[in-house]
């Protein structure tokens, strides 16, 4: 079982997370994680905070010349704006901010101050989210499973086309678009139409969501299971996906817009070649009951608007009960682009953590050969009795 915790606040000394599961033998280096941490803060639309911090995972434990070693791991990445807050007072913070966690966190744990709770609910969790998904992503690596992704919409821009294929290579090539965008869009000419849309939305002095879509290629089928509600990969995965700040909403595969489909047109077809059994189509992104089927898995998030706005909002002075306006915090004003490498991190994690329950193993030796044996969507791999037979319960 893989597992991780992560801690620390938005504006003190470092951030930490240990993850804990990962086999021996994977090989990881910091220069991994720094180039998905450095993804993270590139984007269109982002706020100041992003010009201030030069992110840097440090491996502390878990991981000896170059390889890990079965242990928990450790990284800590330094908060860089910290030196501007350590040694003031800060100014109080009573007037909770619609669509955080200022009231709710307050609420739960009684704080008297609601800075308490926006120093730890702030999305810069996430960097240690991305560090984590790197480890992840390299032992996935290992296995040849690829994981990408790219923003479909922001705000009332989408791009025109973004049903989920079955086709690795139109992904690989949407990936490689995407990364050379600054909105992290496949599409040139929405991208563009996106960027404008941003930044109207910054002279309006206002915020932006939008829906970022992660695929995974070249995952084997077999992953997850039908036989338990929590085993359920789909499941999981819109778990873990759903925890990301901001996140309202998840799709697997044609999610919502199934709905509105007759059952025939709904369903990913069956047909041979080559011995191997094939989908025409990839509705289901790629899991069906709860299991993978070996299509690219597709996983959508639509993420609100950030709740911090240069325009203020009608809100409640805690210590006088007086209905004021809020007051502005530093943030992004999309935080979309920069969503991407958080919401692979989180796939990346679930997607692991499947890998490592179905091979078992404690290293990474151990995995290959019984990945190697793994069975396919093959014929031959497959036989059916094709004979009568009863439940004989008894």
């Amino acid at each position: 079982m893989l597992r991780f915790l992560t801690a620390g606040e938005s504006h003190g000394p470092s951030l930490t997370a240990i993850l804990e599961g990962m086999p021996a033998g994977v090989p990881l280096r910091a220069d991994d994680i720094d180039r998905d941490l450095a993804r993270r803060q590139q984007g269109y639309g982002s706020g100041g905070r992003m010009k201030i911090e030069r992110d840097h995972a440090r491996i502390t434990a878990g991981v000896m010349a170059g390889k890990t070693t079965g242990g928990p791991i450790a990284f800590v990445v330094e908060n860089l704006d910290h030196a501007k807050w350590k040694d003031r007072d800060i100014e109080p913070m009573t007037i909770p901010r619609p669509g955080h966690a200022d009231l709710t966190g307050a609420v739960k744990y009684g704080y008297r101050e609601l800075r308490l709770a926006l120093e730890r609910a702030s999305a810069r969790e996430t960097t240690m989210r991305v560090a984590v998904g790197a480890a992840c992503r390299a032992l996935l690596r290992q296995f040849g499973v690829v994981v990408g992704g790219y923003v479909v919409s922001i705000g009332e821009v989408e791009t025109p086309d973004h049903a989920s294929a079955v086709d690795a290579e139109t992904y690989l090539q949407r990936f490689a678009q995407a990364e050379a965008s600054d909105v992290r869009c496949y599409h040139p000419p929405t991208a563009e139409r996106m960027r404008a849309r941003i930044a109207e939305i910054i002279a309006a002095k206002d915020t932006l969501g939008g829906v970022v879509e992660v695929v995974a290629l070249h995952v084997p089928p077999g992953l997850g299971s039908h036989v338990h509600w929590d085993r359920r990969l789909s499941a999981r995965l819109a778990q873990v996906v759903m925890s990301v700040h901001a996140v309202k909403g998840v799709e697997i595969g044609d999610g919502f817009a199934e709905a509105r489909r007759p059952g025939t047109q709904a369903q990913d077809q069956l047909y041979t070649a080559d011995g191997m059994i094939r989908q025409r189509t990839n509705h289901a992104g790629g899991l069906e009951g709860g299991i993978t089927n070996g299509a690219p898995i597709v996983v959508r998030a639509a993420l609100k608007p950030i709740a911090t706005t240069l325009n203020p909002l009608d809100s409640v002075d805690l210590a006088t009960g007086q209905m004021v306006k809020t007051k502005y915090e530093r943030s992004d004003f999309c935080q979309v682009p920069r969503a991407v490498p958080i919401i692979e991190a989180m796939v990346c994690f679930a997607l692991a953590d499947a890998l490592i329950e179905k091979l078992g193993g404690d290293s990474l030796d151990e995995m290959r050969p019984r990945f190697a044996a793994l069975r396919r969507l093959r014929l031959d791999d497959l036989p059916m009795d094709a004979l009568p037979w009863r439940f004989g319960y008894e």
